[in-house]
């Protein structure tokens, strides 16, 4: 009963935000905490802005390789394009461009999206993972 008890309370769609994909796909110290959700795709929400960031990101600091493993395994996920709905409820937020695309996202498909950026603390469906002090942004 307790499995199925906690299995209700668990959201049944996650995004994941960029800096969790980086963690997770440069296996950081940080990656155990979104291995639950990026090796589940099932219950991913991938925001196609997040595949671009993250792309390019690998892409610039690594290769073109990698960038191509981490965009076919986010694309596992359900990918979402951006559309005028999506830019209707992101354009009511006070939060930059992309994060606030990638919020939307989120609030749109009913998902709580998993974020290390301080600019989401607080908002309701942000499941939030403080950085450590001393971490480099």
């Amino acid at each position: 009963m307790a499995t199925r008890a906690k299995a209700a309370k668990e959201p049944r769609w996650i995004v994941l935000d960029s800096s969790c994909w980086i963690e997770y796909l440069r296996d950081s110290p940080r990656a155990a905490l979104f291995a639950t959700a990026a090796e589940n795709p099932d219950r991913l929400i991938v925001p196609v802005l997040t595949v671009y960031e993250v792309t390019k990101k690998l892409r610039r600091e690594l290769n073109a390789r990698i960038a191509a493993y981490a965009e076919s395994l986010m694309c596992r996920g359900k990918v979402i394009d951006i559309d005028i709905a999506l830019f209707r409820v992101a354009i009511g937020g006070k939060l930059p461009l992309a994060d606030s695309l990638i919020y939307a996202t989120a609030q749109i498909h009913g998902a709580t999206l998993w974020t290390q950026d301080a600019h989401f603390e607080g908002l309701a469906g942000v499941k939030f993972f403080a950085l450590p002090k001393n971490a480099p942004v």
